[in-house]
């Protein structure tokens, strides 16, 4: 064991992908394990508690855009090319084949428009570079108060923020907040009437605080609750309370497992962990289902690709 080469946790996910997500993906899967391989893009959230009115015009000058604004309209792109596709699959409903499509067609444009358009918020805003561009955002900048003016992440972290759809006065649970980046947006959108972020590792939890100082006025964090609890025993400290409940878990982050030798779930001495997250992410899916009030929303998600974390947890 001491003289054997070691093979990389990277090579070792890298395989494990190779294995499961080309049988998943299909032909898609050469695309989209380069995108995965790829220096990873970040946007930039925009701050609302900060004095970010020049930021904007100095981020469209970069060629940057707002991806959240531009959203609705390629809905609606989207949508006028389904309609047209809709109307040449009519001309096949001779065939039981020519049926079936047309119908799937219908439910996806009734499953994913509407949601789509409903979710998207006037008050958040996160810019990104175009497709290709892979020029880097200065760092964040701190205003006149000390809080600074964006928040650099993944732009597509925020999806599960939008489809969460946070009303007026809503009391919102971040399960597994940590580090923070869903938390700080949550409350970019000011509907929170009460946020309580969660995460049960404790150094995570001080990189939220931190994250919190740093973007959030101190009465807006008067309004936000910082918790270390264990999230699948939540119900045991809040049950049948919150009006949405984001469950973003733990998983195999693919891009890190795939790019990061640091704290690689890949790990050999990690495999146990990994073989159990289905397990965990059912858990604290569960818990998150518990503290919502009856007829509240829950929004599960995962930055992983694989459907033993995604689909089959959720059914």
């Amino acid at each position: 064991a001491a003289t054997a080469p070691r093979i990389p946790s990277t090579r070792l996910a890298l395989h494990n992908f190779d294995m499961s997500y080309s049988l998943h993906l299909g032909e898609l899967w050469p695309s989209v394990r380069a995108g995965l391989l790829c220096e990873q893009k970040y946007g930039a959230l925009l701050n609302n508690f900060a004095a970010t009115d020049h930021v904007p015009q100095e981020l469209e000058l970069l060629n940057a855009t707002d991806f959240i604004s531009e959203a609705p309209q390629k809905a609606q792109q989207w949508q006028r090319g389904a309609d047209v596709g809709e109307a040449a699959r009519r001309c096949q409903e001779g065939s039981g084949k020519g049926r079936t499509v047309m119908q799937a067609e219908m439910m996806t444009q009734a499953e994913v428009s509407p949601p789509l358009c409903a979710s998207v918020s006037s008050k958040i805003k996160c810019y990104t570079f175009p497709r290709g561009d892979i020029t880097r955002f200065r760092p964040a900048r701190p205003d006149s108060l000390g809080l600074l003016d964006y928040y650099l992440m993944d732009a597509a972290s925020l999806l599960p923020v939008l489809a969460l759809n946070v009303q007026p006065d809503d009391f919102v649970l971040d399960l597994c907040a940590a580090p923070g980046g869903k938390t700080l947006a949550l409350l970019q959108t000011g509907f929170c009437g009460h946020l309580a972020a969660n995460d049960v590792s404790v150094s995570r939890t001080k990189r939220l605080y931190q994250i919190l100082r740093s973007y959030v006025p101190r009465e807006v964090r008067d309004t936000v609750s910082v918790t270390s609890y264990d999230g699948r025993d939540w119900d045991q400290v809040k049950g049948g309370t919150f009006h949405k409940v984001l469950v973003d878990v733990p998983c195999t982050t693919d891009r890190h497992s795939a790019m990061e030798e640091d704290n690689n779930i890949f790990h050999k001495r990690r495999t146990k962990e990994r073989q159990m997250l289905p397990m965990l992410q059912l858990q604290l899916l569960m818990a998150g289902i518990l503290a919502a009030k009856p007829g509240g929303e829950v929004v599960y998600s995962t930055c992983s690709l694989c459907p033993l974390q995604n689909e089959c947890v959720v059914e």
